[in-house]
């Protein structure tokens, strides 16, 4: 008999599993007993980041672009990611699939036309007479795109690139913790790891608590299309009850069940939808529009990455640009390490290259798809998605479907398949953030015990719902975002460690060839 079937709780780490537990708990009662300071709280902070620290971010940002580059073209390249026999442990399909679930599957599905129709009305890149026209929707498009595409993705890539390095070829814990092993050395194991991972915890709890939130306003505003269920709170608390036990039972199958088959669905459904909607929708509007979408986005990509608005600017920059950097690097330890736990085996260069790649590539295809889909109606057609998307922006998917006028039947099935891709995506961010949060509180155990990731699997569904209850979603999305601050210094002492590492081996590596020449 195993030792974990004779102590349950024999994978749980106490000082991380009563830290964290208590921490969640602290913030989400001081959220909602003083909600008014705490918004005042966080706001503060937002602001404080924005006008004093919005060249930090953007730097930041820019840094892991370079640093990924570099290391795509470099002889540390040819490093696997793990032990030089070791061979990865899911085909390319499952891999892709699982990666764009757990990195902004529900969140692109959210934005992928109401931010587009956002920036079509203004953005500091068109003149006021500019707006609502083809040029402003080139520059719409290209935003979105920047947004979603590769600044976000290289962070993601390098943070996860240092998990899979540390754990699986230097034979430590899949924590954050075992990145700052290169400068700290063995005090990873005392109060500056636990503060490391707790910091991990927090930002992947929160993170996805919010997103289950906004996950379920939608999903809500989709049911409410189909069968005209009322959008309300209380139906909202619902489904992310019923979405949280099915997360929580694929959590339980682990990866190899549960999580590669809802990533793989959700992936067939992805392109069962971008398919319907490229044949059914303006067709050779959308073919014209990817290929010069694709093109504009790498002509300014670099100048838009570079770009500190000017006083007039700083609050639209504020309020988009600087949210999403902060979004990805609150979101980028749970990510990371997810992405790290199904990537071994894998050498460095492809791995930078399929995490950039492959998700950039499908993040083009479906902002055009959708979101040119829903400009060419507000441009070329009847219009109604800007002004649907200003009321209420849950329903901009839905209606841009409704004003496709493509029949009762057709127009029916496309609504329940993106209802059904809401729930999927939801399970999938779900399960993987449980997953990764008892990694990290049973100390990078892969495997960590069924209590814990019940315990988890409620507890994120719980926060998700009483902040929902309690108007406090959008306030702890902030604190989220301010809490990305102090983590990023974390990214930069685990980034300088993976880089001195990597050093250090090609160092022995060309010795130990040197020898053998010899």
């Amino acid at each position: 008999m195993s030792q974990q079937s004779i102590n349950p709780l024999a994978s749980i780490h106490p000082i991380m599993a009563i830290s964290s537990a208590g921490l969640v708990g602290a913030f989400v009662l001081f959220t909602l007993l003083s909600p008014q300071v705490a918004d005042a709280l966080y706001n503060s902070a937002r602001d404080f980041i924005a006008t004093e620290l919005s060249w930090y971010y953007i730097a930041l940002m820019n840094l892991y672009i370079a640093v990924a580059l570099v290391l795509v073209f470099s002889k540390y390249g040819k490093i696997r990611l793990g032990a030089d026999t070791d061979r990865p442990e899911f085909g390319y399909f499952a891999w892709f699939s699982m990666l764009f679930g757990a990195g902004i599957g529900i969140g692109i599905l959210f934005w992928s036309i109401a931010e587009p129709m956002y920036y079509l009305q203004s953005n500091p890149f068109v003149t006021d007479d500019q707006a609502m026209t083809a040029e402003a929707a080139q520059v719409a498009m290209r935003i979105t795109i920047f947004h979603w595409g590769l600044h976000g993705w290289a962070l993601y890539a390098i943070l996860g690139m240092c998990f899979a390095y540390f754990s699986y070829r230097k034979g430590l814990p899949l924590s954050i913790r075992s990145a700052l092993y290169p400068v700290l050395g063995d005090r990873i194991y005392g109060p500056i790891g636990y503060i490391a991972d707790l910091m991990a915890v927090l930002g992947t709890v929160f993170g996805i608590a919010t997103s289950l939130g906004m996950g379920a306003q939608q999903m809500n505003a989709g049911i409410n299309y189909l069968i005209g269920i009322d959008i309300s709170i209380n139906t909202q608390i619902v489904l992310i009850g019923a979405i949280s036990i099915v997360a929580t039972v694929s959590v339980l199958t682990g990866i190899n069940r549960g999580i590669r088959i809802l990533s793989e669905l959700n992936m067939r459904l992805t392109m069962l939808i971008l398919a319907l909607f490229f044949i059914f929708g303006p067709t050779a509007y959308l073919l014209s529009s990817l290929g010069s979408n694709t093109l504009d986005y790498i002509a300014n990509a670099p100048a838009l990455g570079a770009w500190l608005a000017p006083a007039q600017h700083s609050q639209w920059q504020s309020d988009w640009t600087i949210f999403y950097w902060g979004w990805w690097i609150a979101w980028s330890p749970f990510t990371g390490i997810f992405i790290a736990r199904i990537s071994r085996g894998r050498t460095i260069r492809e791995f930078l290259l399929g995490v950039l790649g492959a998700p950039t590539v499908l993040t083009i295809l479906w902002i055009t798809i959708f979101g040119n889909t829903a400009m060419h109606i507000e441009l070329f057609g009847d219009g109604g998605v800007a002004a649907a998307v200003n009321a209420d922006h849950t329903t901009a998917l839905f209606k841009t479907i409704e004003l496709m006028d493509l029949g009762l039947w057709l127009t029916g099935a496309m609504a329940t398949i993106c209802t059904v891709m809401l729930a999927t995506y939801f399970v999938t961010s779900a399960d993987s953030a449980t997953l990764v949060i008892c990694t990290l509180v049973a100390m990078g155990d892969n495997n960590p015990s069924a209590r814990l990731r019940i315990f988890w699997g409620i507890a994120i569904a719980a926060v998700a719902a009483v902040l929902l209850f309690a108007g406090g979603l959008q306030t702890l999305q902030t604190a989220s975002i301010a809490a990305a601050l102090p983590f990023s210094v974390v990214l930069l002492l685990a980034t300088y460690g993976l880089g001195k590492s990597l050093y250090q081996e090609g160092q022995t590596l060309n010795n130990n060839n040197q020898q053998q020449e010899g």
